[in-house]
């Protein structure tokens, strides 16, 4: 038994020795290197000038978090930035500091994840790291519930954390966290942003080449066994969000007001609600302050896009905000001119002026320009005179101006359309088929305007119900629905925009649409082929000037023609004397023309044409020179198919020209050579002269007074002569 008792002992110093080395060489590999450094709690202690931040840590309860193992970057202001804070809240002492304020000074300067500053600009793609691609980084800090008076009870509210993209406006997991910005050499040297940019946001702060916010960061990649730490010389607080600064600004207010009246929606949310419970206890419902999905962003959602998770590094919005005196000038001037009230505005266009002025990323001052809005178009106000404050905030950067920003959409000559009430099937049309182009404001427009009572007088209407279209004829036939009740529409609709700016009509003149069709105007009235047919005119009226153009309204519709060009070219050759009729009567009797209907075999409806009539002397020519035969109903196949191919080779193809002094080169016509290849002629163009070169070198002049003749998707012409060619 002793022996027994000897030997058990025996082993139980061996275990107790290889207990000992175990854990040696288990504390060699796994425990705390000598050399590593203290915690973030620590390092601060140590360094002795962060002693009252330190003070409140404390108070906010975050020493134990940051005394621990943890990845954190942390923008820790030293004693100086914080006596310098004291200072300007005339707050005694730091013990003097509210634990509130603490909590939020203390949550805001720690982001997530530790970043030394050659990092600290790199964004967090799905992907990897974009080098120099970031200005924020996201914090522990996130605001409270709100609250707000709706139906005349108090409740409680949070902001959305989403852009109501797709009807998605929150999600209970995001605490919808604010970010800080901090602005390196390195992010504006990538960027091609010029350092003057941070001095332009931060009026009397210097750009020392690392600041977070308005502080400077005066020492920093200092290495904590949990993260990060950079010394700023000023204490942060919180920044607000776009939605909240712009509910304290009162300068502001009117513009403020067009948000909450139309755009802003308060929803009982389940999801809220629940987390609200589980973390007070509280029954209460929580309303989710939500913004309208038209919008380009939630102005109270402190993420960006959320396409990627750390999107909001990388970009923010963007808020250009009128002045109350700014956006009443603006709206008595230009938005309310035909509304009596701004209650009255239409949906779309509150949307459109609010959509003016938010941007969905960042417009640096310096890229005032050439960032563009969801509108297509810049910033347009001036950095010394039209800007009256600017603030970097937690989602963005807020502009606050002394003028609205004049978006196309208004100041075009479609604007003239759209801000008017009597103009709405017209807009509706516009907006479907040219709006695009015409609020542009690089190119040149005149515009004549339709009103709603002429449109429906014409039988034109929009189902909102059936969301179409819809003709009905006003002397009775059929009616057109849908697609084919917008194709005719749409034809006409276009007859009505010109790709230039006519200022003055009091003369005469002929100008091309936006579909290649023409028209002409004289002593401010104006007419196209179809009002030609029913021998009518359009008075232009009330010109008004547009950023790109100039607008008239006309007391009625530019029809399109229902005669094809052989009737035209018939209604020309009937006159007395007219120098049209040989050429007709060859084309009358030909083998590609359609007597009763006056098509020709070749032109097809939908097309452009431009069609060259050679005078009663050119035929004679045409005659001797063997182009045509003797006799105009001649029977002979060989005779019929030369007078067909002699039209053909008189009829351009796919192009409508006008003596205008605006288009000439080679044109190919109608006819083709035996071997399928095409024929063509050029046209030597000025204000008040045409010429037609043939294949074979000969020339022929337009005869002006006899020329520009409107026709169906068609000019015609009289030369004094004819055009040679060859089959072969």
């Amino acid at each position: 038994m002793k022996k027994v008792l000897k030997t058990s002992s025996f082993l139980l110093v061996l275990l107790a020795l290889f207990s000992a080395c175990n854990k040696k060489g288990w504390d060699e590999y796994y425990g705390r290197p000598d050399d590593l450094a203290s915690p973030i709690y620590q390092q601060l202690q140590a360094r002795n000038n962060f002693n009252s931040f330190l003070v409140l840590v404390d108070k906010a309860g975050y020493k134990d978090i940051l005394s621990k193992a943890g990845y954190w970057t942390i923008f820790a202001p030293n004693d100086e930035a914080v006596a310098r804070y004291l200072q300007e809240n005339n707050i005694s002492d730091v013990n003097a500091v509210k634990d509130s304020v603490a909590r939020k000074i203390v949550r805001y300067s720690l982001a997530y994840n530790s970043f030394k500053s050659d990092r600290l600009d790199d964004y967090q793609s799905g992907i990897g790291w974009a080098a120099d691609k970031a200005y924020k980084r996201r914090t522990t800090f996130y605001a409270a519930l709100d609250t707000a008076m709706i139906d005349g009870k108090k409740v409680l509210v949070s902001a959305s954390n989403r852009n109501n993209a797709g009807g998605t406006y929150y999600v209970s997991a995001d605490n919808n966290n604010k970010y800080i910005p901090f602005f390196l050499n390195s992010y504006f040297t990538a960027n091609g942003i010029p350092t003057s940019d941070y001095a332009y946001l931060f009026p009397g702060k210097t750009f020392s080449g690392f600041n977070v916010a308005d502080a400077q960061v005066v020492n920093k990649d200092i290495i904590a066994e949990n993260g990060v730490i950079h010394e700023i010389d000023r204490v942060i607080l919180p920044l607000p969000s776009i939605d909240q600064y712009l509910s304290t600004a009162p300068e502001y207010s009117k513009f403020k007001k067009v948000f909450d009246d139309h755009m802003v929606s308060y929803l009982i949310n389940a999801s809220a609600t629940a987390k609200n419970k589980e973390i007070t206890g509280s029954n209460l419902d929580v309303y989710v302050k939500v913004y309208n999905g038209m919008l380009p962003f939630s102005p109270n959602n402190e993420n960006f896009l959320k396409v990627e998770d750390n999107d909001g590094q990388m970009d923010g919005y963007t808020m250009f905000a009128p002045t109350n005196e700014a956006f009443e000038s603006y709206t008595r001037d230009t938005l309310l001119k035909h509304y009596l009230t701004f209650e009255a505005l239409p949906d779309e266009i509150i949307s459109d002026f609010l959509m003016a002025h938010m941007w969905r990323t960042t417009v640096w001052p310096s890229k005032f320009s050439v960032t563009k809005n969801l509108q297509g178009e810049g910033a347009l106000f001036n950095l010394a005179t039209d800007i009256v404050d600017k603030k970097v905030l937690s989602n963005g950067i807020f502009y606050g101006t002394n003028k609205a920003q004049s978006a196309n959409v208004f100041s075009s000559v479609f604007g003239k359309a759209y801000l008017n009430p009597n103009y709405s099937l017209m807009t509706r049309a516009l907006s479907v088929a040219l709006k695009t182009n015409i609020i542009n404001t690089n190119s040149k427009y005149t515009l004549f305007l339709i009103s709603d009572d002429d449109l429906t007088a014409a039988g034109y209407s929009y189902n909102l119900d059936a969301n179409r279209w819809e003709y009905r004829p006003p002397g009775g036939g059929t009616t057109l629905t849908g697609t084919s009740a917008w194709d005719k529409l749409n034809r006409i609709l276009n007859t009505h925009v010109v790709r230039q700016d006519l200022t003055d009509i009091t003369g005469s003149g002929i100008i091309e649409t936006y579909n290649g069709e023409y028209i002409k105007y004289n002593g401010n009235t104006v007419f196209s082929a179809g009002n030609q047919d029913a021998n009518v005119t359009r008075a232009a009226s009330g010109e008004e000037a547009a950023s790109n153009g100039t607008v008239y309204y006309v007391n009625g519709l530019l029809n399109e023609s229902t005669l094809s060009i052989g009737k035209h070219i018939e209604k020309l050759a009937a006159t007395t004397g007219s120098n049209f009729k040989k050429f007709f009567d060859y084309l009358k009797a030909s083998n590609i023309y359609n007597t009763s209907n006056g098509e020709i075999l070749g032109v097809s409806a939908g097309s452009l044409y431009t069609v060259f009539v050679p005078n009663n002397a050119g035929i004679d020519a045409a005659i001797a020179q063997g182009y045509l035969p003797s006799s105009p109903t001649s029977s002979s196949a060989d005779d019929k198919e030369k007078v067909a191919n002699f039209i053909r080779y008189h009829i351009l193809q796919k192009e409508t020209v006008v003596v205008d002094g605006k288009k000439e080169g080679g044109y190919p016509t109608l006819l083709q050579k035996e071997n399928g290849a095409i024929t063509a002629i050029t046209i030597a163009n000025t204000a008040t002269s045409m010429q037609v070169t043939d294949m074979k070198a000969g020339t022929v002049n337009v005869l002006v007074p006899s020329s520009n003749n409107l026709s169906n998707r068609a000019v015609i012409h009289l030369i004094n002569g004819f055009l040679k060619f060859d089959t072969k």
